[in-house]
C-alpha cells in the first residue's frame, strides 16, 4: 500500500519526467478538490498527503534514495502551492474553477522551484533522508505559492490597474 501511496497510485511510474507528471496530476485533481470542496476541502487533501507522503517515504526511501516514482512529494508540494490562489479566491466568495493563470503560474513556480532547488530548498533536498524527500517540496510549494501571490499582485496591480 506505501508503494501505492508513494507512486500516487502509478502516476509516478509515467515516463519521462515522473516528477512533472506527479505534478500535473496533483494540478488536475487539486482543480476538482478546490471546485467542489473549495479551499477547506484542498487544504484536508493537502494535510492528508502530506501525512501520506511522510508515512509513504518513510517506509519506501531507504538512507540517500530519492526514487524517481516517488511524486507523493511532489503531489504534497504542489497542493501546497495551489492552497494560496485557492486561499485568495474563497475568501473573496469566488465561485468556480480557479482561472487559469493561477494555476498555471503555480505548476510553472513549483516544477522551478522542485527542479531548481535554490537555497532551503537545496537544503532539505541534501539532507539525504526520506525526510528531506518531504521537505524540498513542501519548501518549494511555500515558495512557489508566494510567487504566485505576488504574480497576481503585479498583474492585478500594475497591469490592469
Amino acid at each position: 500500500m506505501m508503494r501505492a501511496v508513494a507512486t500516487f497510485f502509478g502516476v509516478g511510474l509515467l515516463r519521462p519526467a515522473p516528477g512533472t507528471w506527479g505534478s500535473a496530476a496533483a494540478v488536475a485533481l487539486g482543480l476538482g478538490i478546490d471546485r467542489f470542496a473549495g479551499f477547506p476541502g484542498l487544504a484536508v487533501a493537502t494535510c492528508v498527503a502530506l501525512g501520506a507522503g511522510f508515512a509513504a517515504c518513510k517506509a519506501v526511501c531507504g538512507p540517500g534514495e530519492d526514487p524517481s516514482e516517488v511524486v507523493i512529494d511532489e503531489v504534497a508540494g504542489q497542493w501546497i502551492a495551489l492552497l494560496f490562489p485557492s486561499f485568495a479566491l474563497w475568501w473573496r466568495d469566488f465561485d468556480g474553477w480557479m482561472p487559469y493563470p493561477g494555476w498555471v503560474a503555480a505548476f510553472v513556480f513549483f516544477r522551478l522551484f522542485d527542479i531548481w532547488k535554490p537555497g532551503p530548498v537545496g537544503w532539505a533536498d541534501r539532507r539525504g533522508d526520506w525526510a528531506g524527500v518531504m521537505w524540498d517540496d513542501v519548501i518549494a510549494g511555500v515558495m512557489a505559492g508566494v510567487c504566485v501571490m505576488i504574480a497576481a499582485g503585479v498583474a492585478h496591480g500594475l497591469l490592469m490597474g
